[in-house]
């Protein structure tokens, strides 16, 4: 267990809903897939990068809604430059997809 921060830290974290539109491979890498995200109106579309790609492939996240961490800072892999992080559970060292209604718009805050 991680130690325990006040909710002042929580709330600085923006937790969107994302609709994934496109994803491929990255070329000359064996972790990364690249995601095109919509996030509605407000934020629009965003590129983000996951290091998945031993467990899924891109017809894994096209056409789903997930959870995303839309205010991380960004960071260059690859030559990439990813926009956020998709939120995924870990079992046992695994990545475990978690997908959200398509019944949520894409963009809605998640608290």
């Amino acid at each position: 267990m991680k130690d325990t921060i006040p909710f002042t830290d929580f709330l600085k974290l923006d937790i969107r809903v994302g609709y994934v539109k496109e994803a491929e491979n990255v070329q000359d890498s064996k972790k990364l897939v690249k995601l095109i995200v919509d996030f509605g109106e407000e934020l629009g579309e965003r590129t983000i990068l996951t290091g998945m790609q031993q467990w899924y492939g891109p017809d894994d996240f096209v056409g789903k809604n997930f959870s995303f961490l839309v205010n991380l800072e960004p960071r260059n892999m690859a030559g990439i430059e990813s926009q956020g992080m998709l939120m995924a559970a870990d079992q046992d060292d695994v990545p475990m997809l978690i997908p959200v209604s398509s019944d949520i718009r894409p963009g809605t805050l998640i608290r």
